[in-house]
């Protein structure tokens, strides 16, 4: 059986949010985040897009950008509430849904609650909803996978829906560049396009042999995508893989004593979280980003579970201490617990802050 699946993503979720609710924010320019010299733009509206300004840029790079940028702080909690309310229309079509962030979700439609005969019916019906609920506008992707589904999603936005049907899926895979393919970042991109591989014919076109000899346990993923070929269900009910803190420091920071305190921090944040959540991991992660922005990580697996703060501690400490003392300023740390075993609250649905 041909599944129904519908992509759903918010159009600049928090920005637009912003701007419903400051009517004198409209047509302008809106970055959500912090204006300060180490702020970065956690979301940004489709005025300012047209600079170049986009999610995760230094907040001084977008003001470079474009001068006439307008700064809103965040606000997270009026963000989930409306997240919260986006899910329950969700559940008015299908209980099969797989959010991926507070702002888009997967949702297998093939039986859906209201018997719409179509997928694109349906996810037009959705978006009504969620405009009339929330008075934010939505775009939809509508295919037979989930992979084929997020590309479409991203091809009428903003506020726009296009389908993918089994009989176009293969030939339009072929037409677009391989950076839009979700799960080819930009390194791997730059990888493939060394390597003559700029669209989805050029993957297509390569043995499984040569992925595998270049890009390893992925080339499987590439092969299949280059076919227009996924499998993966949509999954109600997904298990978190990991639980992760970080932060950036005002002033980039050389002395290992402070670089040591800030990682604390970040092991005491992940640590409260595994403790309410009653989900414990075997392997600990400790990332840095230095002043020229170079990022390394850096990690260990244990036997057992780190079942205390003492152990997370000790352990956060032994990988930041392996690349002390500093060769140059460090501007970010960051501390990360995975390898779970599922027990307690671990196999809750994640809903991240950005996706």
């Amino acid at each position: 059986m041909v599944r129904k699946i519908i992509h759903v993503d918010m159009d600049a979720f928090y920005a637009s949010v912003e701007q419903r609710d400051d009517p004198s924010l409209r047509g302008k320019p809106v970055a959500v985040g912090s204006a300060k010299a180490r702020g970065v733009v956690a979301a940004a509206s489709y005025e300012a897009r047209t600079f170049g300004v986009k999610s995760a840029l230094p907040s001084v790079t977008a003001l470079r950008r474009c001068p006439e940028l307008v700064f809103v702080r965040p606000r997270f909690d009026v963000y989930k509430n409306i997240s919260r309310q986006i899910h329950a229309i969700f559940a008015e079509f299908t209980d099969c849904i797989q959010p991926l962030s507070l702002d888009e979700a997967y949702l297998d439609v093939t039986d859906n609650k209201r018997d719409l005969p179509t997928a694109w019916a349906t996810a037009k019906a959705i978006r009504a909803r969620i405009l009339e609920e929330t008075g934010l506008t939505a775009s939809a992707g509508i295919s037979y996978n989930k992979f084929l589904a997020k590309l479409a999603s991203d091809h009428r936005k903003p506020n726009g829906q296009f389908a993918v049907t089994p009989e176009m899926g293969a030939a339009w895979v072929e037409t677009l560049p391989v950076s839009r393919f979700h799960g080819i970042g930009p390194v791997t991109a730059r990888k493939m396009q060394s390597l003559g591989i700029q669209t989805g014919a050029d993957l297509r076109a390569k043995s499984i042999a040569f992925l595998q000899a270049h890009f390893g346990s992925s080339a499987g993923w590439y092969y299949a995508i280059a076919r227009a070929e996924d499998e993966r269900p949509v999954e109600s009910h997904r298990v978190r893989k990991s639980s992760g803190s970080e932060t950036t420091f005002h002033n980039d920071l050389i002395e290992a004593g402070e670089i040591e305190a800030g990682v604390l921090r970040m092991a005491d944040d992940v640590w409260e979280w595994c403790e309410k959540a009653q989900a414990f991991g075997r392997t600990v992660t400790v990332k840095v980003k230095y002043q020229d922005f170079q990022q390394i990580t850096r990690s260990r697996s244990y036997p057992a579970v780190v079942d205390s703060k003492a152990a997370l501690h000790a352990a956060s400490l032994g990988l930041i201490r392996s690349v002390l003392p500093a060769e140059k300023g460090i501007r970010l740390v960051g501390v990360t617990v995975s390898n779970f075993e599922a027990q307690g609250q671990s196999a809750e649905v994640e809903l991240p802050l950005f996706g």
